[in-house]
């Protein structure tokens, strides 16, 4: 599935519908923890995260555990550092543009809890305002980066046309695909990102307090997806599970996109200091670009232990077996 190069007419999907008028059932106390939490780590761009700090060339941003720089043997400690640059830069834009379709899918979400559920709407209202925060700061930091980094980066996916293909997908799906990504963000700060004392504060920070509000955002996005599946036929579900497997496969698409860009951005780097990339060099850069990029944004999600066990209650043996099917084919 392929994302479309111009911006499509808005599907119906995006309208926000008729609220419901039969109040669905939620679960107040998760929801009012979550309002709790986001209330205890609530941030400012600027006084927090920021701090009229600069990037600094000679930091690392991305993690080896996440940018699988020890792939690539053949490049020095400054070439790796470099290409860990890179990818912070790709990984800030790519959680700028998943953050438009998520944001979106959580107002439409709300209208359920329009005339019912005033602690559930409030914890949601929360979640968007908190998205659209996310999305600023990720704008933020790709205006730094291009401060700091040479010319010619190029970040290919836009985000309203991405939203616009992703929310044409069922809720199931869209809530599938979502609850992936927030607890992929929170496996890569754990594992890979606290832990690096090398890594450029900015970025660290700008990584860890994203972090901290995405913590809530995983147990909404549980909840609502586990609500929304309570009220569909087994023939949608399994409809649904089609979407989903399309959506990781659109994913995918923007992903090959955008190693083979940053290959050819790394390449340029490598030429200006006098270094010119023969093509196997270049072919294994972009197929290592490509295996990191699958590992951060599908494959660490799509396995980590809570998304397989909230998929194994909501799905069939079958139905798993094809989402499995799909995703070996990225390994």
């Amino acid at each position: 599935m392929m994302i479309a190069a111009t911006t499509p007419e808005m599907p119906a999907a995006t309208k926000m519908p008729a609220p419901a008028s039969v109040p669905p059932m939620s679960d107040e106390g998760q929801y009012g923890r979550c309002i709790a939490a986001s209330k205890r780590v609530r941030w400012d761009i600027d006084k927090d995260v920021i701090r009229a700090r600069q990037f600094d060339r000679n930091d690392k941003f991305l993690p080896d555990g996440l940018s699988l720089v020890q792939d690539f043997p053949f490049l020095s400690s400054d070439e790796k550092r470099f290409l860990s640059q890179v990818q912070g830069r790709t990984y800030a834009n790519m959680f700028g543009l998943v953050e438009r379709f998520i944001n979106a899918k959580v107002l439409e979400l709300g209208q359920h809890y329009w005339m019912s559920d005033q602690v559930a709407l409030e914890a949601l209202v929360r979640f968007s305002d908190e998205e659209l925060k996310h999305q600023e700061l990720f704008r933020r930091i790709e205006r730094m980066m291009q401060d700091a980094m040479p010319e010619g980066y190029f970040f290919g996916a836009k985000p309203n046309d991405v939203a616009a293909v992703v929310l044409n997908k069922s809720t199931w799906a869209i809530l599938a695909l979502t609850l992936h990504i927030e607890l992929f963000t929170q496996l890569h700060y754990r594992q890979s990102i606290k832990p690096d004392g090398g890594l450029s504060p900015v970025f660290k920070d700008v990584l860890f307090y994203h972090w901290k509000e995405e913590c809530q955002h995983a147990i909404l996005d549980e909840l609502e997806w586990i609500r929304h599946d309570a009220t569909i036929s087994p023939e949608a579900r399994d409809a649904a599970v089609n979407d989903f497997i399309e959506l990781v496969g659109a994913v995918d698409g923007i992903l090959q996109m955008q190693a083979s860009a940053d290959m050819q951005y790394f390449a340029s780097f490598m030429a200006m200091r006098g270094h010119q990339l023969d093509e196997p060099v270049q072919n294994a850069v972009a197929k290592g670009l490509l295996k990191a990029y699958r590992w951060q944004y599908i494959l660490s999600g799509a396995q980590h232990p809570h998304f397989v066990n909230v998929l194994t209650d909501l799905t069939t043996d079958g139905q798993r077996m094809r989402i499995q099917t799909a995703l070996a084919t990225l390994m």
